[in-house]
């Protein structure tokens, strides 16, 4: 189909599936969003706000308005990688704006991160707190003049989620510096242990040839990552990213180990001795890489589903496995839950499905809880000398002021039980899709984690892009998967107008 046809019959089908042309949402009062008429506002189940009761389009995306701002913001900004030129004073709840008045139901969720929707009153409430005016006015250098509240903060807010067993927390400023940080904890943890503990003094040997970048001060230790995983872009989190070369093309790397990871195969009920099989020998390729790998991987870090790399999943069995191998080996584990935490899946942390023996050694967070960090519980992961895990901020109270509030919300609404619900019934509407298009959603995965749910399109580039014509905003990873990555406050009647729209996108190729 040409490029031409596939606009004209998107066209066609959008004025076939949306809902009448609405008012564009407004950001204020309440009794400013009352004053829309009934038929072009929705309640939301959870907030005194209105929502839109389906998605608009009105032009194409770009429309005129954005594309005017695009060419202005590519004379100072890079707008290669641009999904959609926003307009935030619109967007509202499940639903982004653009200045040209289209507001599509967002499932992607500025790449899984808004916990709570646009312009959430709670979090416009706390965000006009003194507590917030002061920590972004005095953005206070964290390691050295910590607030006199910080505590506080922290114990009402990241702590009081904490993963069980982890009562400990460094903060840092995003998902990529929350990982560095990990690996960095995790390698003086190794070499501390090595020395004989932590009283035991550097030597002079080890002091200089670290000034010099090598060993013995510099160790020559690794972090065992899985092939496809993603976890970030700095230069040590990228060289346990394996998801896209163009993440890592022209960057100096380290000599470190990867692992397969579970390729498994769906419906999983129907291949259970094949993947049980592939997960036995992922388990014994990441054991052989343990005893046997040229630079000793002192830690392993896994995401619970590979998010970037095409939302690869494995069974709680798997990671028990992992666990027990990296316990019989001394190494550390690390489970990064960036795009996985703060309830998306059903559980509060992701890692909770596998009912684990022995928690991991460190959880990295970010993203849906708006700052960032790594959370721990044994006191040897805390490094034996001040200085030595720091920088200038070491994250940013207002940021830990925000994810309290999210904490507090979604715990005041059970948004974590209520996504686990919705989550069903949307895999559920998504199986019947399955059955009666199998060639357009193939592996359907996902089900009992919540909204963290993919499938497989043959066209899945074209597939988005029809999406987005037809008011839905989604998001893709790998090579040919789509993610659903809704809000926390993501409802069965958002679900039933996703679960239109894709069905309408398959009938028109």
């Amino acid at each position: 189909m040409s490029a031409c046809r596939t606009l004209r019959s998107s066209n066609a089908l959008l004025r076939a599936v949306s809902s009448p042309p609405i008012a564009r949402p407004v950001v204020g009062s309440l009794e400013a969003r009352r004053r829309f008429t009934a038929s072009t506002r929705a309640m939301s189940s959870f907030y005194p706000s209105w929502e839109p009761e389906g998605p608009s389009v009105k032009t194409d995306i770009p429309g005129p308005k954005s594309k005017a701002a695009i060419a202005e913001l590519d004379d100072v900004f890079d707008t290669r990688s641009l999904n959609m030129l926003t307009d935030y004073t619109k967007s509202v709840g499940n639903y982004i704006a653009d200045p040209d008045g289209n507001v599509l139901l967002d499932v992607y969720a500025q790449i899984a991160s808004i916990p709570l929707g646009y312009n959430n009153p709670a979090l416009r409430k706390a965000a006009q707190s003194d507590d917030m005016i002061n920590g972004i006015i005095n953005r206070p250098a964290l390691g050295n003049f910590p607030p006199a509240e910080w505590a506080r903060i922290l114990k009402t807010g990241i702590l009081k989620v904490a993963p069980k067993g982890l009562d400990q927390v460094f903060t840092a400023m995003a998902g990529s510096d929350a990982n560095e940080t990990a690996y960095k904890a995790a390698f003086m943890w190794r070499r501390q242990r090595e020395r004989g503990g932590p009283n035991v003094e550097f030597t002079e040997e080890e002091m200089n040839s670290a000034m010099n970048n090598q060993s013995p001060g510099a160790s020559q230790l690794s972090i065992l990552s899985f092939k496809t995983g993603f976890h970030g872009r700095l230069f040590g989190s990228l060289s346990t990213t394996r998801s896209k070369p163009i993440h890592k093309l022209d960057i100096p790397a380290f000599d470190w180990p990867q692992a397969t990871f579970p390729q498994l195969k769906y419906p999983l009920d129907q291949h259970a001795a094949e993947n049980a099989a592939a997960e036995r020998a992922a388990l014994d390729e990441v054991e052989r890489l343990l005893t046997t790998y040229h630079v000793p991987p002192c830690a392993v870090v896994v995401e619970p589903i590979q998010s970037e790399g095409g939302d690869n999943h494995a069974t709680p069995a798997f990671f028990r496995g992992l666990r027990e191998v990296t316990r019989k080996h001394g190494v550390l584990l690390i489970v990064d839950e960036v795009q996985t935490g703060v309830g998306a899946t059903g559980r509060f942390w992701a890692h909770e499905h596998w009912d684990l023996p022995h928690p991991p050694d460190m959880v990295t967070f970010s993203k849906k809880a708006q700052t960032a960090g790594y959370y721990f519980g044994d006191p040897a992961l805390r490094p034996n000398k001040p200085y030595r895990q720091f920088n200038t901020w070491m994250g940013d109270p207002a940021r830990a002021l925000l994810f309290r509030a999210i904490v507090d919300e979604v715990k005041k609404h059970d948004l974590v039980r209520h996504t686990e619900r919705v989550g069903n019934y949307l895999f559920g509407k998504l199986e019947g899709l399955a059955a009666k298009y199998p060639g357009e959603f193939q592996n359907l995965r996902g089900k009992g984690m919540g909204t963290f749910i993919a499938f497989d399109n043959p066209r899945r580039d074209q597939f988005l892009a029809v999406a987005k014509k037809l008011g839905v905003n989604i998001g893709g990873s790998g090579q040919s998967a789509v993610r659903l990555r809704p809000m926390l406050i993501f409802e069965e009647k958002h679900a039933d107008i996703l679960v239109g729209v894709l069905e309408k996108i398959v009938t028109s190729w």
